[in-house]
């Protein structure tokens, strides 16, 4: 198994990033596919139209998320553990991401998917939003 490391900068607030990656609508606005993002511990996640599921298992507001991730083309039992840690930086939040567990022949894949599928979209959205301001 191998573990993901990457850190991403946002201009926007703690609550803004957390909120898109807890909020089942803005979830799917910035992945462009159904989501179905439970938000207490225990809970199911569901991303990319069920091709991505999961639980939380750690959720402390604003600041940090701990979901258990399993892609649906993994070896049978295979399941990762993503963390979301976040802090207020200047200009915005640093995330602080790792994802443990994940199938060694797939790191690389998952590890550019994260920029593709996640970051960049997420940025693109919030910064939209955030120039719009209240």
């Amino acid at each position: 198994m191998a573990t993901i490391r990457q850190t991403v900068s946002f201009k926007a607030s703690p609550h803004a990033v957390y909120e898109a990656l807890m909020d089942t609508k803005q979830h799917a606005a910035f992945t462009g596919a159904p989501a179905r993002i439970s938000r207490k511990v225990g809970g199911k996640i569901s991303a990319y139209d069920g091709w991505i599921e999961g639980r939380n298992l750690e959720l402390v507001k604003d600041k940090k998320i701990v979901q258990e991730w399993r892609g649906a083309d993994w070896p049978s039992g295979v399941v990762s553990t993503a963390t979301f840690s976040l802090a207020r930086a200047p200009g915005g939040t640093r995330l602080t991401f790792a994802q443990t567990g994940v199938p060694r022949e797939q790191a690389q894949a998952i590890a550019d998917g994260w920029h593709e599928h996640y970051w960049h979209p997420m940025k693109a959205m919030l910064e939209r939003d955030a120039s719009h301001g209240p």
